[in-house]
């Protein structure tokens, strides 16, 4: 048997666009000679649907795009995810379900049994988990299908009670087949690597597992869909960050004997083990190393040096450029504005912004006051000169000293504060957005984590956008990704890489006099942030103990701030929008 797998970038709720793919992608598993096409995790209505699965037209609408599609499954097999109506009056309406298509009918079922409801996942608020389990029948082989979470139940410390392939393998199936919608974050990769083989060492088949490629909003999918043959070696790792499509042979992927360190297992039934060693942060898993569990990753593989290491930076390059091209091709924006500040954060974003979109559709406007120093517009020049896109200059002097005047009565003789300071920013704001709304650009939001962590942004002004590009990338990450950036040729001027970092909101400003050196603020905010460490855990590492209250309670009072922010393109583990939620109004480190 021949199996395809077509890894594909989907649009929430754009049935024509997506079904169009779904039969291109059968089209060519049929000329390839597959026998069955496997694609991602609802991919008939594009995922993450969220609430638009409350409505009964859009569920209407996805059982209308599966009949579409079952036309073309006429001499080929064909698995798509979409979601299912639960005919039971209790439980939730839907299922998260796959379905098999041949001969233009819909042959088989299953739905999903683990539902995640965690980070920036809500599964379990509109879907019924699976209550049986079986395996799909077609052409004389018995097929394990599961989907995406449903095969990450393992470790020391399982999340769920029932485990699908457990369940499954009683059936003695010839192939797992995932399809899947796994977000990328830094160490995505090594995980899913080792879930996989993971799975085919326990249970002694292969497994082709399809993933989805492309951004929803805040959210990107990297693809890397995997192919492991019977020996837990992996096949084929398919392209990320773009779409891809490969066929594979199953009598190749089941030739040979079992090992003896797998019969060991199956005979016992004992799961992997998932001790790794804490230092380990190579994504080639060792031979004895089975599942890097995601805790694990995060306390031992996913160390704030690894994620700003080359392959990591390469990544996450990517994944911004994915997030920024996919948030406006699926929009149908076209055009970006930003404020050049000749920093690095809006010379990243800058550089980011027309590699996704190209060099005439990004704006940049370098808006000086009488607190920038020379080399802020110099270096803004050069770096537009560089990347050959459209920028303008426009001295907000004027405008802030008018609205110092209007202000004078009421203000006084108070001393200069961050009120005159936070001006300047929303003059600057004001502006941008004039130009948005009158040339239909959208705004791109430059503020990085550190930042938004800490609350060192202005609300309205510096922290106005509608897409935050670098709102998951710590200032450390940054540099490295300016650096990557030049890789080839100098885009990011060398001075901006080495300055001081600086608001320039009055004389002589730096970020150092508001914060910690952010070599240091960085190490406390991903403890605190990614790893989720409390104060003393953070303290026994070698940070001083003020500190460390200082900068929890800066993240924890400032989480208004972030409540206002716009869509941030999610990188990390642990990102700032729907995947980390705290009360406002708490009082919890502060």
């Amino acid at each position: 048997m021949k199996i395809a797998l077509a890894q594909q970038n989907y649009h929430v709720g754009n049935f024509e666009s997506n079904t169009r793919k779904i039969i291109e992608g059968i089209n060519q598993a049929k000329k390839q000679g597959a026998d069955l096409v496997l694609f991602s995790e609802l991919c008939i209505c594009g995922y993450p649907p969220r609430d638009f699965l409350e409505f009964t037209d859009f569920v209407n609408q996805c059982y209308a795009a599966i009949d579409a599609v079952k036309e073309h499954a006429d001499t080929i097999g064909v698995l798509i995810g979409s979601p299912s109506r639960n005919p039971l009056k209790e439980g939730k309406d839907l299922f998260n379900a796959a379905f098999l298509l041949y001969e233009r009918e819909i042959k088989s079922e299953i739905h999903k049994t683990l539902l995640p409801n965690y980070d920036v996942f809500d599964e379990y608020r509109y879907f019924e988990p699976a209550y049986e389990w079986n395996v799909m029948e077609f052409k004389g082989k018995k097929l394990a299908v599961t989907i995406c979470e449903d095969i990450w139940n393992m470790g020391d410390n399982p999340l769920y009670r029932v485990t699908p392939m457990e369940q499954l393998k009683k059936f003695q199936p010839d192939i797992m087949l995932n399809l899947s919608a796994s977000p990328y974050n830094y160490a995505q990769d090594i995980v899913r690597n080792s879930i996989v083989k993971a799975h085919v060492v326990k249970y002694g088949i292969p497994m082709l597992y399809c993933n989805t490629v492309g951004s929803q909003t805040e959210i990107v999918f990297d693809g890397g869909s995997l192919v492991y043959d019977i020996h837990g070696k992996c096949v084929k790792e398919m392209k990320y960050f773009e779409e891809d499509f490969a066929v594979f042979d199953l009598e190749e992927l089941t030739r040979g004997e079992k090992s003896p360190k797998q019969r060991q297992l199956q005979h016992s039934q004992a799961g992997p083990s998932s001790a790794i060693p804490a230092a380990a942060v190579e994504p080639i898993l060792a031979e004895e190393t089975y599942f890097y569990s995601a805790q694990e990753v995060g306390r031992g593989v996913n160390t704030l040096e690894y994620l700003a290491d080359e392959k990591n930076i390469s990544e996450i390059y990517h994944a911004l450029v994915l997030g920024i091209r996919d948030y406006f091709g699926k929009m149908g924006f076209t055009k970006a504005i930003l404020g050049s500040s000749g920093g690095i954060d809006s010379a990243v974003t800058q550089a980011l912004a027309v590699a996704a979109l190209g060099k005439e559709s990004v704006r940049a406007v370098l808006m000086p006051s009488q607190f920038s120093s020379s080399h802020s517009v110099s270096d803004a020049e050069v770096l537009s000169r560089a990347l050959n896109n459209p920028y303008d200059i426009i001295p907000i002097k004027g405008i802030y000293d008018a609205f110092l005047k209007e202000l004078k009565p009421i203000f006084g003789d108070l001393p200069f504060s961050v009120a005159e300071e936070n001006l300047q920013s929303r003059t600057r704001g004001n502006l941008l957005m004039a130009l948005a709304n009158k040339f239909g650009y959208i705004l791109l939001n430059t503020s990085n984590k550190s930042e938004l962590a800490t609350g060192y942004g202005t609300l309205y002004g510096d922290m106005a956008g509608g897409l935050g590009v670098l709102g998951d990338v710590y200032k450390t990450q940054i540099f490295a990704l300016a650096k990557f950036i030049n890789k080839e040729r100098e885009i990011v001027p060398a001075n901006v890489i080495v300055k001081p970092p600086s608001a320039e909101l009055r004389p002589e400003q730096k970020d150092s006099d508001s914060l910690p050196e952010y070599h240091i603020l960085d190490r406390v905010l991903y403890e605190y942030i990614e790893l989720r460490k409390g104060p003393k855990e953070i303290v026994a590492q070698g940070f001083e103990n003020a500190l460390v209250d200082r900068v929890l309670k800066l993240v924890n009072t400032n989480e208004y701030k972030r409540n206002q922010f716009c869509p941030i393109i999610r990188v990390s583990c642990k990102a700032f929008g729907i995947g980390r939620r705290m009360p406002i109004v708490g009082k919890y480190l502060s």
